[in-house]
C-alpha cells in the first residue's frame, strides 16, 4: 500500500477547505486589526501635530489612511474570495462526492442571510467610510484652513484627496456585495 492509496478527492477538498478558512481567518484578524492602528497612527499624528503647530504633519493621515486603507480593502476582498469560492465551488463538488443531501459547509451561506446582516454590513461600511474617507478629509481641510499653506503641499493634498475619492467608491462598491 503506498502513500496516495488514502487520498481520496473528498479527504483533498476537505484539506483544501481547512487551509482556506484558516488563511480567511488570519485575514479577518489582520483586517479588523489595521482599521484599530489606523485610528491609533492618526491620533498619534493629530497629537504630534497639535503639539508642535506645524499644520503640514496633518497630510501624514491621509497617506496613513490611503495605505492602510488599501490593504484593508485588499485583505477583505480575499476573505470575500474564499467564502465565494467555498460557497460555490468547494462546497457544491464535495456535496456531489458525497452525496450529501442540503448544503455542505451551510455556514457559509447561512450567516449572510440571518436578519440584520444588511444593516451590519451598511454600518461596517460607515466606520470604513469615517476611518478612511472622513478622518483624512477632517486632517485636509484643517491643512487647507491653517496659515502659511505652501503650494507644494496644496497640491499634493489635492492628489490624496483624488486617491481618497476613488478609495471612497472601492468601499461603498464593496457594500452592495
Amino acid at each position: 500500500m503506498t502513500c496516495t492509496d488514502d487520498v481520496t478527492e473528498s479527504k483533498v477538498l476537505l484539506a483544501e477547505y481547512d487551509r482556506l478558512k484558516e488563511e480567511q481567518k488570519t485575514r479577518i484578524g489582520f483586517r479588523d486589526n489595521l482599521l484599530y492602528f489606523t485610528l491609533a497612527a492618526a491620533t498619534a499624528v493629530v497629537a504630534i501635530t497639535a503639539q508642535s503647530g506645524q499644520s503640514r504633519l496633518l497630510l501624514f493621515v491621509p497617506a496613513i489612511c490611503l495605505i492602510l486603507g488599501w490593504t484593508y480593502l485588499a485583505n477583505d476582498e480575499k476573505i470575500s474570495a474564499i467564502g465565494d469560492y467555498v460557497r460555490a465551488r468547494l462546497g457544491p463538488r464535495l456535496g456531489e462526492l458525497t452525496s450529501a443531501e442540503g448544503a455542505v459547509f451551510g455556514w457559509e451561506a447561512y450567516h449572510r442571510d440571518v436578519a440584520g446582516h444588511t444593516v451590519r454590513k451598511r454600518l461596517q461600511t460607515a466606520v470604513d467610510l469615517f476611518t478612511y474617507l472622513v478622518l483624512p478629509m477632517v486632517c485636509t481641510i484643517t491643512f487647507w484652513s491653517s496659515s502659511g499653506v505652501q503650494p507644494v503641499l496644496v497640491l499634493a493634498s489635492l492628489g490624496q484627496t483624488l486617491a481618497l475619492v476613488v478609495l471612497g467608491w472601492q468601499f461603498l462598491r464593496r457594500t452592495e456585495r
